[in-house]
């Protein structure tokens, strides 16, 4: 059996879990995540200065309870590792000094995972994973990616948003529906009352500089425009807001987009498995809405588990162990952080020389 230390510290989630391996299955032995909602929420959004602070005041706690319920002692751990990259700096740097700190103390290898490849492995944290390849939908507040994860576990992107990640849009409509920060659980929860279809609303298109739109990419920064221009005609009309209808148009037109790209991307790269993961994964609506469609046209898909899908340390440590089990490698103490580093270049996280 392997069993990892993990930390994940990438924005405003502090997040402290154990998990073993025994080479097939992932057994996580605490997971435990300190919510920073109510300190961001006034302000509307993560403020980073904030984040940072309130990460390096609950991890010693938080890594004390995660030891204590794993029922495990720090000699018993075979690895550590913390996110190291993209995500705020500030908020990067306290996980992964704290785990490199207890690396060097106890003589423990460490690992710098890339946040992004910890979202992917999520999905085996599930009691049925995919089997390579398969394509990856990671859709959260910072990413909105269309991966290729291949048969040799290499990543290539095949699509990305060129502006709001949908999480972000989310957050953005959320607020402008005077619904609180995050934005997805309020408006997933009005959409189940109101009517997806009473408001036409845009699925933005990227456009290519020599014609024609790219098949695979997102934008919704057109999307949430439509709606503040929807939101405001109603307002000036002096009718009351009907929300819920708002709420159910935005979620439907956000899940039909993220559906209809994945599906074609992944029918024309001749993929049949197709895995959904990231923090919007958890939307009902969305999760109904691929399985329904990916069954039409016989793709399989593979969904993280709801508790794992938003920022959380179980992510990170399954990451790591794949990375044991299949390629042992370790990363040096000397490896910093990067508030912007490619998914395709997350092998040089582990080499002797870091990249940053």
């Amino acid at each position: 059996m392997s069993t990892v230390l993990a930390l994940e510290t990438s924005c405003d989630e502090s997040a402290v879990a154990l998990l073993e391996s025994d080479g097939k299955n992932f057994y996580v032995l605490s997971n435990e995540i300190a919510s920073q909602i109510d300190a961001h929420a006034k302000w509307g959004g993560v403020v980073p200065e904030i984040a940072s602070r309130k990460h390096l005041e609950i991890l010693p706690s938080l890594l004390e309870v995660a030891l204590s319920k794993s029922g495990k002692s720090i000699k018993e751990i075979d690895a550590v590792a913390a996110s190291v990259a993209p995500g705020l700096s500030g908020s990067l740097l306290m996980g992964s000094i704290t785990a490199r700190t207890i690396s060097a103390l106890h003589g423990i290898p460490f690992l710098g995972v890339h946040h992004l490849e910890g979202h992917l492995a999520s999905v085996f944290l599930s009691a049925h994973p995919p089997t390579k390849p398969y394509l990856v939908l990671l859709v959260s507040g910072g990413h909105t990616e269309l991966i290729k994860v291949g048969a040799n576990g290499c990543f290539k992107r095949l699509g990305y948003s060129h502006d709001d990640a949908a999480g972000e849009a989310f957050d953005k409509v959320a607020r402008l529906l005077g619904l609180p920060y995050p934005g997805g659980p309020g408006i997933q929860r009005l959409g189940e009352r109101g009517d997806p279809k009473r408001f036409q609303l845009p699925k933005g298109r990227v456009s290519k500089p020599e014609g024609g739109f790219y098949p695979y990419d997102f934008s919704f920064s057109g999307l949430k425009t439509a709606m503040h221009r929807k939101v405001e005609s109603l307002k000036a009309d002096s009718l009351e807001l009907p929300i819920e209808d708002l709420a159910a148009s935005f979620e439907q037109v956000v899940a039909e987009v993220l559906v209809e790209r994945s599906l074609r991307c992944a029918i024309e790269n001749q993929l049949n498995t197709l895995v959904l993961v990231g923090g919007v994964a958890a939307n009902r609506r969305l999760r109904k809405m691929m399985i329904q469609k990916a069954s039409d046209q016989m793709i399989k898909v593979h969904l993280a588990p709801e508790s794992f899908c938003t920022d959380n340390a179980a992510m990170i440590g399954a990451a790591a162990l794949l990375r044991l089990l299949f390629v042992p490698r370790y990363s040096s103490l000397n490896l910093g952080v990067s508030p912007r580093w490619p998914l395709e270049k997350a092998d040089l996280l582990y080499q002797a020389s870091p990249p940053f």
